[in-house]
């Protein structure tokens, strides 16, 4: 087992990274930017390095700062949480051409699922059901395109196969419109991912977006821990994420995660990850995979009792998985709500110094951040500044206690979208469960339209 890891992020992540090593005796060091020197997790941490000014791309996206800042420390390992540096093929081969151990996936593995056609290429060999779509990159020849899209049937969605974020994606519904769009989706690609190779897919009207976690090590063991309900989404960003998801039944959740395991298997993944699907009268289709940690894993950590990121050292450090799929035993209902520094309704960011904070606490409940009394919420990166979880025996507990956790939780000086969360939570089609993924984009609107 490791002795020493380095902590490559920031924020409520770092703190649970830092917080799992510490169970497990290892020392951690964190590296921060000018602007979360004061940052809990940094005053927590055995080590702390500052590797850059409060720009991201000069600090948490710098790769020699980090690599320099493992090697003066002596870590043996590299977290590098998610968002930022999480998916980035380079930096993990850098990490590990440097002599350091990239908690995640091989750099090959990373690159084979970055890029969306040839991860569906991938799941498609292995069994896993696939949006129908173009086989493999769009040619450059209009009228082949058109041929393409007319096999698919309109509406299609033109997709960067780069692109993340919810970026690089254009919806079409008409044979007029095709070929404007692919072209600004391909010039939009160039410009943010640097690959302006796109891809067609069909377009669903009204689906839900349902993911699975997977638990793989090096040695051929692969584990699902079943889903997660992430459909409540604004601007392509989760905000609500629940588990398991309402309305899948047992047999749907084996046949799917199963697949995903061979998949795992097949491309001989290592660590956690999450296969990403949209969920539409009762068909799953594979989107993306997710060669991360995710933001909304401790719903599924309190589902199975298994701290996934506990599980991600022990992977990264060759042990083998000691449960095996029977092993996996999913108990009551978890729901998981981010608390974003922003208008709960025109979703505009709020920084500023958090002049009262009071966490909530009771049953089922759990408050995953890294802010505090007098904190300043720096400007320079996402608004998330933590996350509350609460489980119960069944839905309806869970929502209930999230009720009352939301109610009890003070954070002043800034806005936050706890206000929405609980309009959410009093929500009758929320409440019925199944919503699909525009529905809060919808709400919102409606919500703007009467202001």
């Amino acid at each position: 087992m490791f002795e020493k890891i380095l902590i490559a992020n920031r924020g409520e992540i770092a703190l649970r990274i830092q917080r799992a090593c510490r169970t497990m005796g290892i020392k951690t060091v964190a590296v921060h930017s000018t602007a979360d020197a004061e940052a809990k997790y940094v005053k927590l941490a055995d080590e702390s390095v500052c590797i850059g000014p409060a720009p991201a791309a000069q600090s948490y996206l710098n790769i020699p700062a980090i690599i320099s800042a493992a090697e003066v420390t002596d870590s043996q390992a590299i977290h590098p949480g998610y968002g930022f540096l999480s998916e980035n093929a380079d930096f993990a081969e850098r990490v590990e051409k440097s002599g350091f151990v990239f908690i995640g996936p091989r750099p090959e593995t990373i690159r084979l699922m970055g890029d969306k056609v040839s991860a569906k290429n991938a799941m498609k060999k292995a069994g896993v059901p696939c949006v129908p779509g173009s086989d493999g990159a769009l040619p450059e020849d209009i009228d082949e395109i058109k041929k393409i899209a007319k096999q698919i049937g309109y509406p299609i969605i033109i997709k960067a196969s780069g692109g993340g974020g919810g970026r690089g994606m254009r919806v079409v519904h008409t044979e007029a419109a095709l070929s404007n769009a692919v072209v600004m989706t391909r010039n939009e690609a160039q410009a943010a991912f640097g690959n302006p190779v796109v891809y067609a897919e069909k377009f669903l009207e009204n689906p839900r977006h349902i993911e699975f976690q997977l638990l793989i090590d090096e040695h051929g063991n692969a584990v699902h821990l079943g889903e997660r309900d992430c459909s409540l989404q604004r601007r392509h960003q989760k905000i609500l994420e629940e588990a398991p998801a309402p309305g899948i039944t047992e047999k749907m959740r084996n046949k799917i995660g199963e697949r995903c395991a061979d998949a795992c298997r097949r491309i001989k993944y290592r660590g956690v990850g999450t296969f990403e699907f949209l969920f539409e009268n009762d068909e799953f289709y594979f989107i993306e995979m997710n060669t991360r940690l995710q933001v909304e894993h401790p719903v599924t950590e309190w589902i199975t009792g298994i701290d996934l990121v506990q599980a991600q050292i022990k992977v990264a450090a060759h042990e083998a998985l000691t449960i095996r799929q029977k092993d996996i035993n999913i108990k009551g209902h978890a729901i998981e709500c981010r608390i974003n520094a922003e208008d709960p309704y025109k979703l505009t960011p709020s920084a500023g110094r958090i002049t009262q904070y009071h966490i909530p606490g009771g049953p089922g409940v759990r408050v995953d951040s890294h802010v505090y009394h007098n904190y300043m919420v720096p400007p320079h990166y996402d608004s998330m500044i933590g996350k509350v979880i609460t489980y119960g025996d069944t839905r309806e507990q869970a929502i209930a206690r999230m009720r009352i956790a939301l109610t009890e939780t003070v954070i002043e000086g800034i806005k936050t979208n706890i206000p929405l969360h609980l309009d959410l939570l009093a929500d009758s089609s929320f409440l019925h469960g199944s919503l699909a993924i525009h529905y809060l984009e919808q709400k919102l609107a409606l919500h703007n339209k009467k202001d």
